[in-house]
């Protein structure tokens, strides 16, 4: 029979916390899942851990790839998957073991294309001081984890404008407000889920591929339930090779998403999307920039610029913040 949910779940030198993320779903109260781990190249144990988990239960299902990076991954096991509804969950982190039965009685009971959840803060926090101060967060376990919650009492609006909901701005603010757009927050139809693929070959991929969800127009519900752990990754450095990879990468996702929004939204939606995503993405871009001194990467920074500028996506900065960086980058590119 095909189960209700697929859990895909890509795994690259993940072995320390891997059988913790894996618990968490053998652990879910909702027993109608597939999760599959995609095993994507990696040199560590990861691969034989899951195995581990597959033999006990036949719920679990490895699959083996080239490296080819987490949204090849993804995209790998979601071609794959068989469940009604596709979550994603990244190897080392972990979810509340209600998680599933809320989101899909959460889907059905609203007839719902996708559901949206929010990270647990307060745990992350904790464990960015534990981190912080060389303690290991392995065996931490938030005291919210253990928490029972009433399906039924859980926050919630029903929406079919995502959009209307949807900003990459940090300081927005609104108890419904979906911030960034992590997949990992997502529970998708399976059609939606295989529709829309990830960009391979980039990092900050879930730009992309949440503006084509998002002007997919699925029907959704978004809950004020923190369900999902996140282990940061404290302390980590950014050379200039990879700001620039960076930089590069934010530029596709800027032309792909300029593209989609040109292609279908209404002169409404494309002022929020305007907004509430190009022009934070284009202020990150220019921020992440000016840690760059080398002449030759400089010219390429001015080139990218230039590219957008030409395409039209540079034009009506709706904030007064975004028409203040629009002026500095036409400085920056006249230079």
């Amino acid at each position: 029979m095909r189960p209700k949910i697929s859990i895909i779940i890509p795994m690259y030198n993940v072995e320390k916390y891997l059988r913790r993320c894996l618990d968490s779903v053998l652990n879910q109260t909702f027993l109608d899942f597939e999760a599959i781990c995609v095993d994507d190249g990696s040199p560590d144990n990861s691969g034989k851990i899951a195995k581990e988990y597959a033999k006990k239960d036949n719920r679990f299902i490895v699959v083996y790839k080239e490296n080819g990076g987490q949204s090849d991954a993804r995209n790998f096991g979601t071609k794959i998957a068989k469940g009604d509804f596709v979550l994603y969950l990244d190897s080392d982190d972990f979810i509340h073991p209600q998680t599933l039965e809320i989101l899909y009685k959460s889907a059905v009971d609203n007839n719902a294309d996708m559901v949206v959840f929010k990270f647990d803060m307060t745990a992350r926090k904790q464990m960015e001081k534990m981190l912080a101060a060389g303690v290991d967060v392995l065996d931490f376990v938030p005291k919210s984890y253990r928490k029972k919650y009433d399906v039924k009492k859980i926050p919630h609006v029903v929406t079919d404008n995502i959009l209307g909901y949807a900003t990459e701005r940090a300081h927005a603010l609104g108890r419904f407000t979906v911030k960034k757009c992590y997949p990992v927050l997502k529970m998708l139809r399976r059609d939606l889920a295989q529709k829309c693929k990830f960009i391979t070959g980039i990092v900050i991929e879930d730009f992309p591929w949440w503006v084509d969800i998002m002007f997919a127009r699925p029907r959704t519900v978004i809950l004020d339930a923190p369900l999902y752990f996140y282990v940061p990754n404290v302390g980590s450095i950014l050379h200039t090779a990879k700001v620039m990879f960076m930089l590069e990468c934010i530029c596709v996702g800027l032309k792909h998403a300029y593209g989609v929004c040109a292609g279908v939204a209404t002169p409404k939606e494309a002022r929020r999307f305007n907004a509430e995503f190009l022009w934070p993405f284009i202020i990150t871009m220019k921020r992440l920039a000016t840690v760059i001194e080398n002449k030759k990467d400089i010219a390429r920074i001015k080139q990218l610029f230039m590219e957008m500028r030409d395409m039209g996506i540079l034009e009506n900065p709706v904030r007064m913040r975004a028409k203040k960086y629009k002026r500095r980058i036409e400085k920056f590119i006249s230079q």
